[in-house]
C-alpha cells in the first residue's frame, strides 16, 4: 500500500513545491512508482513537470467536486516512474463548493483510496495556507513533511501548523505523523542559516532530516524548463541533495 506524504507549510516561499516535485522525481529515479497530487490552485507542481495547466481538462478539482475517479485524471509524466494528478485554476473554487458538503474533510482521502495500492509513494503538494484543501490533504495523508527555509522568522507560524496537525490527528486522522522537517535554502556561508538549522534541530530533534537543501540557482531555474532538478542538472548541489532526501525517505519507509 502506498505511503501518502503531504508536503506542507502555511508560509509561502519555503520550497514546498520544489520539494514536492523533486522528491517525487527522485523517488521515481530510485524505482519507486510515485504519484504527485497537485492540490494547490496555482498548479506549480503541474507546470514544474512540463504540463501546461491552462490546457488541463480534468484535474484534482474534478476528483473532489465531480466525483471523477482519480485514475481518470492521473497523467503519466515523461519522467521515470512518475505520475501526476494535475491542478488548474478551477481548484480555487473547490473551497467554497466543498464548504457545504457532508464529510468535506474526507473528499481527497476518498479519491485516493481507489488508487492507493497502485503506488509506492503518493506525494501531495499542499497550498501555502491552512485552508480546507490543506485539511483535506492532512486527512488523506499518513504523514506530513514540513519544509522550513533557513531564514529569519523561519519558525514563526510553525506553532499554528503544529496545532492544526494536533487537531487533525485528534478529530479526523488519528494515524497522522510528522514524516520529517526539511531545512531549505541553506547557505553554509551565513551564520543565520547555521543558527536556524540549530533551532530547528532543537525544536524537532530526530524528526529533522540530516539532508539540508541548499540555496541553488539551478533549483530555481528548473521549473521554468518544466523539469525536476535531476533531469535539468543532475550534477548540481540541488540534485544531489534531493537524491539524498529520497534515499532517507525510502530507508525510513522500508
Amino acid at each position: 500500500m502506498g505511503k501518502v506524504i503531504a508536503v506542507a507549510n502555511q508560509k509561502g516561499g519555503v520550497g514546498k513545491t520544489t520539494t514536492a516535485v523533486n522528491l517525487s522525481s527522485c523517488l521515481g529515479h530510485f524505482g519507486k512508482k510515485t504519484l504527485l497530487i497537485d492540490s494547490d490552485p496555482q498548479g506549480n507542481s503541474t507546470s514544474g513537470l512540463g504540463l501546461n495547466n491552462r490546457e488541463i481538462e480534468i484535474s484534482t478539482y474534478d476528483c473532489l467536486i465531480n466525483n471523477t475517479a482519480m485514475s481518470e485524471v492521473i497523467i503519466k509524466t515523461e519522467f521515470e516512474n512518475l505520475y501526476i494528478c494535475p491542478s488548474n485554476i478551477n481548484l480555487a473554487g473547490a473551497e467554497l463548493e466543498l464548504a457545504d458538503t457532508e464529510q468535506r474533510e474526507y473528499s481527497l482521502k476518498n479519491s485516493i483510496a481507489e488508487i492507493k495500492n497502485d503506488y509506492d509513494f503518493i506525494i501531495i503538494d499542499c497550498p501555502p495556507s491552512l485552508s480546507l484543501m490543506t485539511i483535506n490533504s492532512f486527512t488523506a495523508a499518513d504523514s506530513v513533511l514540513i519544509p522550513i527555509q533557513c531564514e529569519y522568522y523561519a519558525l514563526e507560524g510553525l506553532s499554528q501548523l503544529m496545532n492544526t496537525l494536533k487537531i487533525i490527528k485528534k478529530k479526523l486522522n488519528p494515524e497522522l505523523e510528522i514524516e520529517g522537517v526539511l531545512p531549505t535554502m541553506y547557505d553554509s556561508r551565513t551564520n543565520l542559516s547555521i543558527q536556524v538549522v540549530e533551532e530547528v534541530k532543537e525544536f524537532f530533534g530526530e524528526k529533522m532530516y540530516p539532508t539540508l537543501i541548499p540555496r541553488n540557482v539551478r533549483l530555481s531555474e528548473a521549473p521554468s524548463f518544466g523539469k525536476p532538478i535531476i533531469e535539468y542538472d543532475k550534477g548540481s548541489k540541488g540534485a544531489e541533495s534531493y537524491l539524498l532526501l529520497a534515499e532517507e525517505v525510502i530507508a525510513k519507509n522500508s
